[in-house]
């Protein structure tokens, strides 16, 4: 089904996210969709409870919907229905899990991963609950679900979605810059950094399961690279980690984007050893800049990588060590990852994105004028 509108597409998106201290993976995806969509004829307006954040594409429109604010309005959308959003648009969309009731536009959401169903003990017991609610409201109010993998569409279709209302659009990559050796040299040491490292970028969270991946490292340390240390970037998430606090983990938090850069650049391997992910933006992240890497297999981040990266077994310590072995020993290995990763990011742009949106977003207002909206509260 590919429907093409009459007019451009009017969308309005929900940028809630951007108003967080620390708008996460969510805030990316929510910037890069304003930025990007305009470029593949969709007329897209930013709404939220609240002023105007810096930052955002300075071509985007701002609507301020006002009082109540943060958590109670999202509290009042799910439990009550209300207030209701009414805006001059075709399509009102939730690129998360906070789902606005609407009246006349069809509603979108995207549901980024389920992990607050199938490992509900990294999360906080508020997050599962808000999360078991909102896809609940998703199920029953949205007109089409967007994943970003077929791994989440295919977990959301055993959780009783109907599979034509869940459309998978594959989120991107943005073309690395240009930077000179000097540049990357200098911005890793500035926040003294020295190599070789072991490099993990992602909310600092039980779920992204970092034990594993230090637990590899010391097992490498003492195998042949005793200089070798973990450095881990990314604002802290829900609940406390535990076993990082060791003298060769440096745990920067969070960290602006040209540093980020650079570190990916210069790291003797990353890794990701997620328990459950929908998507994996850091590990898309890294194989566009060629960096030699390992993840855990079994949720989307081997859908996205491809062929581009080593996977091993969730929690298995031996098998991370051994693939963090190959990737920082095998120069061979380095470089057939480095052109396979390239080659992998280069299919998976913001543009293409934009492009599945745009179609999702055509879908979703043909289904509206199918569903029967009286049979929803």
């Amino acid at each position: 089904m590919n429907p093409e509108p009459a007019h451009p597409m009017k969308v309005a998106l929900h940028a809630g996210q951007l108003l967080q201290p620390v708008p996460g993976g969510i805030g990316r995806y929510t910037h890069s969709l304003l930025r990007v969509l305009p470029t593949v004829g969709v007329d897209v307006v930013a709404f939220a409870a609240g002023a105007r954040p810096a930052g955002i594409p300075r071509r985007a429109a701002w609507i301020d919907l006002g009082a109540p604010h943060g958590s109670i309005r999202y509290e009042c959308w799910h439990r009550l229905g209300r207030p209701v959003v009414k805006l001059d648009a075709d399509v009102v969309h939730a690129p998360s899990l906070v789902v606005p009731p609407v009246n006349d536009a069809a509603l979108v959401v995207t549901v980024h991963d389920i992990a607050f169903l199938r490992v509900p003990h990294v999360t906080t017991r508020r997050g599962v609950s808000f999360h078991r609610r909102a896809l609940d409201v998703a199920r029953r109010r949205a007109d089409l679900v967007i994943t970003p993998s077929s791994f989440t569409r295919v977990e959301l279709i055993r959780e009783g979605f109907s599979p034509e209302d869940v459309h998978v659009a594959l989120l991107g990559v943005d073309p690395p810059l240009s930077r000179s050796d000097a540049d990357i040299d200098a911005t890793v040491a500035n926040v003294g950094i020295d190599a070789p490292y072991v490099l993990t970028v992602g909310t600092i969270e039980p779920r992204k399961d970092l034990p594993t991946i230090a637990d590899a490292v010391e097992r490498i340390r003492s195998r042949q690279y005793p200089n070798l240390e973990l450095v881990v970037v990314g604002p802290p998430g829900w609940g406390k980690v535990e076993r990082i606090d060791r003298p060769f983990v440096k745990v920067l938090g969070e960290q602006p984007w040209s540093v980020v850069d650079a570190l990916v650049r210069r790291a003797a391997a990353c890794c990701i050893a997620s328990r459950y992910e929908g998507f994996g933006l850091p590990a898309l992240e890294a194989i566009a800049r060629g960096a030699p890497l390992a993840v855990a297999e079994g949720s989307s981040i081997e859908e996205v990588v491809g062929d581009a990266a080593l996977l091993f077994p969730v929690g298995d310590v031996e098998a991370c060590t051994e693939a963090l072995e190959r990737l920082i020993g095998d120069e061979e290995l380095r470089a057939a990852l480095d052109t396979r990763g390239r080659a992998r990011a280069a299919e998976l742009t913001w543009k293409h994105s934009a492009e599945a949106h745009a179609v999702a977003y055509a879908t979703a207002v043909t289904l509206r004028a199918r569903h029967d909206r009286t049979t929803r509260p």
